[in-house]
């Protein structure tokens, strides 16, 4: 039996898709819920970063973009040295509703890492977007 691949997340979210899109796709809005700065260039093959006050960084790949509806990008593997090319694929997805957007985060690739490092990067990713995502809504509540 392999280990599970994908981490899956759908948020309720009652701000338009416009909003949320928004949010999720530009310098300043990553740098407001995600990060504490950021930077991207929205296109196929565009590079995105981010940084935390904490010393932390990531940088992202742009893979998919279909606003307003899509965006994915591939990044790092918490815990695999820098120079390892293995990457997981974040992928938002926007739906309109009555009250706003519902949004699935589907981050997959986990099952290609060991079981030491699987464990600590699905684990660490499943918290982490459960917590990303809660400052994404308490972010667009407050502004």
């Amino acid at each position: 039996m392999g280990f599970p691949d994908h981490i899956v997340r759908t948020v309720e979210i009652a701000h338009p898709p416009r909003r949320v899109w928004a949010a999720i796709t530009t310098a300043e809005g990553l740098a407001s819920w995600f990060g504490h700065e950021a930077g991207i260039d929205l296109r196929p093959g565009g590079e995105a970063w981010m940084k935390w006050d904490d010393g932390g960084s990531a940088r992202m790949r742009v893979e998919r973009v279909e606003e307003p509806s899509v965006f994915g990008f591939t990044w790092r593997i918490h815990g695999l040295p820098d120079d390892d090319p293995r990457r997981t694929y974040v992928e938002f997805s926007l739906e309109p509703t009555a009250e706003g957007t519902r949004l699935t985060v589907v981050e997959s690739g986990f099952a290609q890492l060991p079981g030491d490092v699987h464990a600590a990067a699905f684990d660490g990713n499943t918290d982490g977007w459960r917590r990303e995502l809660g400052e994404l809504v308490a972010h667009l509540d407050a502004a």
